[in-house]
């Protein structure tokens, strides 16, 4: 249950393929990255008729592409506005023929809410002291501000005197929100290099990753070359603090998630009590992305900490089926012997973003498609809402930056 380029429809596909037995249209005339739809007749280099609409389609395909990539460079800003002005030129029809690698009508046309509600926290006037929160990102607008604005927000009220800052480490969802609408937001490299230039002393960096996994790594690689550049660097824990060494070790910071998540999951779902939920039939599944990283024990750790709760009807699960037991299959199963009627599926992730929308509650290929598929629960629900958003979790956000700034100057 991977992420996917959403494909053609069936009425693109049947308008393309009548466009193509009647052999009218033309290649698109030009190579400018922003030209608009050629409507004018004409055969491809191999003398077989081209669809015009499906030329237009293809450049904007493209273009696309070309900006769904990690690294940022010099040619990027415009690669955007390009790929933009673009897509505006095409016809409703066009934009359905929209497909490549990675490209699809979705990339401009899908609604994930407004994003002049962000705010990218990439200004300068930031002062001697500076909370730089990090995060992987996503492109779902509504997403960003209840999720990762909510805990920025919060860590600017807890701490008026310092300026918070934000940095995505994902430069493909990074090009999307540019692309699409006109938001631009740091990533760490960027980030590090305004703090600098704006004579920061004091830096706190707070991940708003799940765990000490691979993109944390990443982040520490990156932020050890800029060390020397301030008086003081100090970086907060993530999510779930200190990973531990097996399945059976938690951690305070462990136990205040799994009751936060659970707490929102039942107030969300209807129920008084996880007891009554219990009573009623119904099972929580808290899905998390997953990771080959020595890291992916924290899930494992997470489901001895339901356990030690007595949170019964709590499973955890992945995306990416690992560590061992949290695939969909697998916790299925244990759902199914156990004799849960419903089931609630709810992120384990920062944000609500892609994951949550397509490999958890996707029409195809998705948790929640499987377990309606498989005919065992009457009722498989989705709440679309990530650990951001809770309050609870922006207070452990809080006091992680707290105990990282006694470190760093603060």
């Amino acid at each position: 249950m991977k992420n996917r380029t959403r494909g053609k429809s069936l009425l693109a596909l049947a308008v393309l393929a009548g466009l193509m037995l009647t052999g009218c249209g033309s290649p698109a005339g030009g190579g400018g990255a922003g030209g608009s739809a050629v409507s004018s007749g004409g055969t491809s280099s191999s003398g077989t008729a081209v669809d015009p609409d499906q030329a237009a389609a293809d450049h904007v395909a493209e273009l696309i592409d070309a900006i769904y990539v990690q690294q940022r460079t010099g040619e990027t800003d415009a690669q955007c506005a390009a790929a933009k002005e673009a897509w505006d030129a095409l016809t409703d029809a066009q934009k359905q023929l929209v497909e490549g690698e990675n490209a699809g009508p979705d990339y401009f046309g899908l609604d994930t809410g407004d994003a002049s509600a962000d705010d990218p926290r990439n200004g300068d006037d930031i002062g001697e002291n500076e909370i730089l929160v990090v995060s992987f990102g996503t492109s779902f607008n509504d997403s960003r501000v209840q999720d990762i604005k909510g805990v920025e927000d919060t860590l600017q009220a807890a701490f008026p005197d310092w300026s918070v800052r934000r940095a995505f480490t994902s430069q493909i969802i990074l090009n999307h929100i540019q692309a699409r609408d006109g938001e631009v937001i740091d990533n760490v490299q960027q980030a590090l290099e305004r703090a600098v230039a704006n004579g920061v002393k004091h830096l706190v960096v707070q991940p708003t990753h799940l765990m000490h996994g691979a993109e944390y790594d990443e982040l520490v690689e990156t932020l050890d070359q800029y060390r020397d550049r301030f008086e003081h660097v100090a970086v907060a824990e993530p999510l779930l603090g200190e990973v531990g060494n097996d399945a059976t070790v938690i951690n305070a910071d462990k136990e205040a998630v799994a009751r936060a998540a659970v707490d929102a999951a039942v107030a969300d779902a209807g129920y008084a009590s996880l007891e009554q939920a219990a009573g009623d039939g119904a099972a929580f599944v808290l899905l998390g992305h997953g990771t080959a990283h020595v890291a992916k024990v924290s899930y494992s750790q997470m489901q001895t900490q339901m356990e030690q709760l007595g949170y019964d009807n709590v499973y955890i699960g992945t995306v990416e089926g690992e560590p061992e037991g949290t695939s969909c299959d697998e916790i299925m199963a244990a759902m199914q012997s156990a004799g849960y009627s419903k089931v609630v599926l709810r992120p384990l992730m920062v944000v609500a973003g892609d994951h949550a929308h397509n490999d958890m509650a996707g029409e195809e290929d998705s948790w929640k498609s499987a377990l309606t598929a498989s005919g065992s629960f009457e009722a498989v629900e989705c709440q679309m809402a990530g650990l951001g958003s809770v309050p609870a979790i922006q207070q452990l956000y809080v006091a992680h930056t707290a105990a990282a700034m006694e470190t760093a100057g603060g």
